[in-house]
């Protein structure tokens, strides 16, 4: 499957030939719940590959986050792994929304942040895959001009860190045709931000609050000065 018209950049190969090479291969899969990874999800398997997906958790625990998670397993027929997000990691080392009682004990604990490596790694090994296993994501070019340019650089293939990106070259009304055809839903985040939940700042936390409120609890839990985002927001 290849949309008609996709991005083309100079050297740099068509994401078919990419999906066509993964036919019969086991793959690992960064699966945001966003539309881009559903739609790189698709297109794997479309091309006959086997997907195995991970997700990376922000929150732990979030209602709306599980619930789609389980809707996809089950649309797909498959587990997906649910593993913390490096960003979480972040958050707490650089004590994000965190009151003074907090930052002793956070310092203490000398969180390590871990890279994206590590986590590929994880799932590999978790699923007894070779190290060579390749992990696709839902990167496009078309993006932002950031991508794009990565993507003429470097290509979207990384053969030391084993990673693809296997609808590189699609335009966003190739990803919405695809996930339309094959009757799939998008996550409720696209509801509440218009894209998937990746961060605390207003545009995530004001509609999670309105929503979500036992959510938002749970952010608290974690992060207890979050409040101030909205605060902030609203001088």
């Amino acid at each position: 499957m290849q949309p008609a018209d996709p991005i083309e950049i100079e050297g740099v190969p068509p994401s078919a030939q990419l999906r066509e090479a993964l036919a019969g291969q086991t793959v690992i899969l960064a699966f945001s719940r966003g539309k881009d990874s559903l739609a790189a999800w698709l297109a794997l398997r479309d091309a006959g590959a086997a997907v195995i997906p991970y997700h990376l958790y922000l929150i732990p625990g979030l209602s709306w986050v599980g619930e789609s998670l389980a809707y996809y397993a089950d649309w797909f027929g498959t587990e997906i792994i649910n593993l913390p997000h490096p960003s979480l990691y972040r958050w707490l080392s650089t004590l994000l929304f965190q009151p003074p009682e907090r930052c002793r004990i956070l310092e203490a604990t000398r969180i390590v942040v871990p890279d994206y490596k590590t986590v590929s790694d994880t799932v590999r090994e978790h699923y007894g895959l070779p190290a060579d296993t390749w992990v696709c994501d839902g990167v496009r070019a078309a993006d932002s001009p950031n991508r794009r340019t990565s993507l003429k650089m470097h290509g979207p293939v990384n053969l030391s860190n084993r990673t693809q990106k296997p609808i590189w070259d699609w335009r966003k009304r190739h990803v919405m045709d695809a996930i339309s055809e094959a009757g799939v839903d998008l996550p409720p985040d696209y509801a509440l931000f218009n894209r998937s939940f990746d961060g605390l700042d207003v545009r995530f936390l004001r509609e999670i609050k309105r929503a979500y409120p036992a959510d938002y609890a749970t952010i608290l839990r974690w992060f207890p000065l979050a409040d101030l985002e909205l605060a902030r927001a609203a001088l």
